[in-house]
């Protein structure tokens, strides 16, 4: 029994020999927890208490020195399932939490809802839709969290992921420079399909979005104890339209002339401007006797200016924190007139790196309340650009920094 457990009589417990635990290397063994008694008793000092949405299962989030952990309980089968769905989604390099151990065993019922647990590694920086719609219409974040959520669809589904669940709870959200950026949480309905989704398949996941969206509006109009506004209710049916849109920019065939190859460099563009890598492009002829051609772009991953930012300079962030930083060292560089040969940009990635972003970098991690100096460091660009613009002249970034701190940190943390 663990020694800060309440007594065993007034616990429901599950009756256990010794459960088995699957853990990843490097994470902590998880065998001090008290398997044997269901998560919502738990009452032991590794207990953190962090906001999370709705959910069918019982969540309790644990800390250790590796980090921070949260345990969903759950029935074997979709324990088992839902483990070996996310760690094939880690392969594939897909938006979704990380499965870091499995636990079976747990009671003598394979089927009882507590006869197993999940355990997955907590996002850092990352919060619920609880956090982050408030007030009526959702208020300025509406609009990023829309573009968001359809954008982890089609993330998804240009993976050959069929979700099954989508819904508002199955998402959390984390600030990326301007932008959100969504990450899958729950997989237990969800499956790969390697061939890609038939476009049934993509509308019915869009259907049963569409549906669970508007059920978690109601649920949280009615937790207010309010109506839920039409536009709300809508939701969905945005994120559908919004998704509509991206995959067609992103997934369709386009047919080109002859003289109309310059709109393959134009498409890519377009996409590397989404922040997606293009692995391949693939021209088919239309006939036998034409001279146009069908080209479709095989895709990569949302990665586009994270992995230019680390080729050029090691630093690693997020996609939309990278694009900002990025023009941040494009201005230094032309700055310091350092365009001109690969190895004078190569030089001065450096430099940018060492004398501009690594001090302001400590800078920031030192000021209370800054608990994530990349978004921070990309609020203060933003600010530095409003200055400039302004006052119609270049500002430095410590002057920048200066006034940010002056003004209450502006931008940081973003409102929720």
């Amino acid at each position: 029994m663990h020694p800060n457990l309440r007594h065993p009589e007034t616990i429901p417990s599950v009756t256990v020999s010794t459960p088995n635990l699957t853990v990843r290397a490097g994470h902590p063994d998880f065998l001090e927890l008290p398997w044997e008694v269901s998560l919502e008793d738990w009452d032991i000092p590794e207990l953190v208490d962090l906001p999370k949405g709705i959910s069918r299962h019982t969540v309790r989030f644990v800390s250790f020195p590796q980090g921070i952990y949260a345990i969903k309980e759950l029935n074997e089968r979709a324990a088992r399932h839902e483990y070996a769905i996310l760690r094939e989604l880690e392969e594939l390099a897909a938006p979704a939490v990380h499965a870091v151990g499995l636990v079976t065993g747990r009671s003598p019922d394979r089927h009882d809802e507590r006869s197993a647990a999940l355990i997955t590694a907590y996002e850092n920086f990352s919060f619920s839709y609880r956090e982050l719609l408030e007030g009526p219409g959702f208020g300025q974040n509406r609009s990023r969290m829309l573009n968001a959520f359809a954008f982890l669809l089609v993330r998804l589904h240009l993976l050959g992921v069929f979700w099954g669940d989508c819904s508002l709870s199955n998402v959390l959200y984390r600030w990326d420079a301007d932008s959100l950026e969504t990450i899958m949480v729950d997989a237990e309905t969800a499956s790969i399909h390697p061939g890609g989704l038939s476009d049934g398949q993509r509308q019915e996941d869009l259907q049963i979005m569409v549906e669970n969206v508007a059920g978690g509006v109601s649920d949280i109009a009615a937790m207010a104890g309010t109506e839920p506004a039409p536009e709300d209710l809508a939701m969905g049916l945005e994120i559908a339209e919004r998704y509509e849109g991206l995959w067609s920019e992103l997934a369709d065939e386009e047919t080109i002339g002859p003289d109309e190859r310059y709109k393959i460099g134009e498409k890519m563009a377009r996409i590397n401007a989404l922040g997606f890598d293009v692995e391949e492009v693939e021209l088919v002829p239309t006939n036998s006797d034409s001279e146009e051609f069908q080209f479709k772009l095989k895709l990569g991953g949302r990665t586009f200016h994270s992995n230019r930012l680390r080729d050029l300079t090691g630093v690693e962030a997020l996609e939309n924190q990278a694009r900002v930083i990025l023009s941040d060292l494009y201005y230094f560089q032309a700055k310091e007139g350092a365009q001109d040969t690969p190895t004078k940009k190569n030089v001065s990635a450096i430099k940018w790196r060492v004398t501009e972003f690594e001090p302001m970098i400590e800078r920031l991690r030192r000021i209370e309340g800054v608990n994530d100096p990349i978004q921070a460091y990309c609020d203060l660009l933003h600010h530095r650009y409003l200055m400039a613009t302004e006052q119609q002249r270049d500002v430095s970034t410590l002057e920048a920094f200066e006034h940010w701190l002056a003004e209450g940190r502006p931008g940081y943390p973003p409102p929720p």
